[in-house]
Protein backbone atom coordinates (compact mmCIF):
# COMPACT_ATOMS: atom_id res chain seq x y z
CA UNK A 1 0.00 0.00 0.00
CA UNK A 2 1.17 3.21 -0.88
CA UNK A 3 2.16 5.71 2.42
CA UNK A 4 -0.04 8.51 1.51
CA UNK A 5 -2.94 6.08 1.68
CA UNK A 6 -1.67 4.37 4.74
CA UNK A 7 -0.66 8.19 6.10
CA UNK A 8 -4.82 8.94 5.34
CA UNK A 9 -6.05 5.59 6.61
CA UNK A 10 -4.32 6.30 9.74
CA UNK A 11 -5.42 9.35 10.07
CA UNK A 12 -9.06 8.61 9.29
CA UNK A 13 -8.95 6.16 12.04
CA UNK A 14 -7.34 8.87 14.38
CA UNK A 15 -9.97 11.18 13.44
CA UNK A 16 -13.25 9.10 14.25
CA UNK A 17 -11.66 7.55 17.14
CA UNK A 18 -11.25 11.46 18.55
CA UNK A 19 -14.79 12.08 18.24
CA UNK A 20 -15.84 8.89 19.96
CA UNK A 21 -13.92 10.65 22.89
CA UNK A 22 -15.05 14.14 22.04
CA UNK A 23 -18.88 12.79 22.28
CA UNK A 24 -18.24 10.77 25.26
CA UNK A 25 -17.22 13.74 27.15
CA UNK A 26 -19.74 16.00 25.36
CA UNK A 27 -22.45 13.34 26.79
CA UNK A 28 -21.15 12.80 30.05
CA UNK A 29 -20.60 16.95 30.90
CA UNK A 30 -24.10 16.95 29.45
CA UNK A 31 -23.12 20.22 27.42
CA UNK A 32 -25.62 22.33 26.44
CA UNK A 33 -28.27 19.23 27.55
CA UNK A 34 -27.50 17.31 25.00
CA UNK A 35 -26.97 14.04 26.94
CA UNK A 36 -30.93 14.63 27.79
CA UNK A 37 -31.67 15.21 24.42
CA UNK A 38 -30.31 12.13 23.51
CA UNK A 39 -30.99 9.64 25.82
CA UNK A 40 -34.61 11.51 26.25
CA UNK A 41 -35.81 11.16 22.31
CA UNK A 42 -36.47 8.44 20.27
CA UNK A 43 -34.34 9.72 17.66
CA UNK A 44 -31.28 10.36 19.74
CA UNK A 45 -29.09 7.29 18.30
CA UNK A 46 -30.01 8.85 14.72
CA UNK A 47 -28.43 12.37 16.76
CA UNK A 48 -25.51 10.65 18.29
CA UNK A 49 -24.39 9.35 14.89
CA UNK A 50 -24.35 12.14 12.93
CA UNK A 51 -23.05 14.08 15.79
CA UNK A 52 -20.47 11.29 15.93
CA UNK A 53 -19.79 11.22 11.57
CA UNK A 54 -19.78 14.96 11.34
CA UNK A 55 -17.09 15.30 14.04
CA UNK A 56 -15.27 12.56 13.09
CA UNK A 57 -14.76 14.12 9.16
CA UNK A 58 -13.75 17.64 10.43
CA UNK A 59 -11.16 15.80 13.23
CA UNK A 60 -9.92 13.31 10.16
CA UNK A 61 -9.58 16.18 7.62
CA UNK A 62 -7.48 18.39 10.23
CA UNK A 63 -5.78 15.21 11.29
CA UNK A 64 -4.60 14.40 7.78
CA UNK A 65 -3.97 18.28 7.56
CA UNK A 66 -1.53 18.06 10.11
CA UNK A 67 0.04 14.49 9.50
CA UNK A 68 1.17 16.39 5.63
CA UNK A 69 2.37 19.31 6.95
CA UNK A 70 4.59 17.34 9.92
CA UNK A 71 6.43 15.87 6.40
CA UNK A 72 8.10 18.79 5.64
CA UNK A 73 11.97 18.40 6.13
CA UNK A 74 12.66 21.10 8.82
CA UNK A 75 16.32 21.63 7.64
CA UNK A 76 15.62 22.01 3.77
CA UNK A 77 16.01 26.05 2.60
CA UNK A 78 12.93 27.87 1.63
CA UNK A 79 11.94 27.95 -1.38
CA UNK A 80 9.47 30.69 -1.99
CA UNK A 81 10.97 33.93 -3.45
CA UNK A 82 9.99 37.73 -2.70
CA UNK A 83 6.29 38.03 -4.01
CA UNK A 84 5.45 41.29 -5.91
CA UNK A 85 3.26 43.74 -4.59
CA UNK A 86 -0.22 43.31 -5.30
CA UNK A 87 -0.75 47.49 -5.68
CA UNK A 88 2.00 49.71 -6.73
CA UNK A 89 3.33 52.87 -4.04
CA UNK A 90 1.41 55.65 -5.15
CA UNK A 91 3.23 58.46 -3.13
CA UNK A 92 0.97 60.18 -0.23
CA UNK A 93 -2.57 61.66 -0.77
CA UNK A 94 -3.33 64.33 -2.42
CA UNK A 95 -6.02 66.44 -0.63
CA UNK A 96 -8.85 67.04 -2.71
CA UNK A 97 -10.87 70.46 -1.39
CA UNK A 98 -14.94 69.96 -0.97
CA UNK A 99 -17.35 72.54 -1.38
CA UNK A 100 -19.38 72.29 1.58
CA UNK A 101 -23.37 73.70 1.19
CA UNK A 102 -25.54 73.67 4.43
CA UNK A 103 -29.02 73.45 3.59
CA UNK A 104 -31.17 75.85 6.44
Amino acid sequence: MPKLIALYIRSVAIGFGLSAVFLALMLWQDVAGLRHLIFGSDMGLVAAAMVFMFQGIIFAGVQFGIAVMMLADPDAPPTGGLRDRLMPDLGSPIPVPVKVVQKR
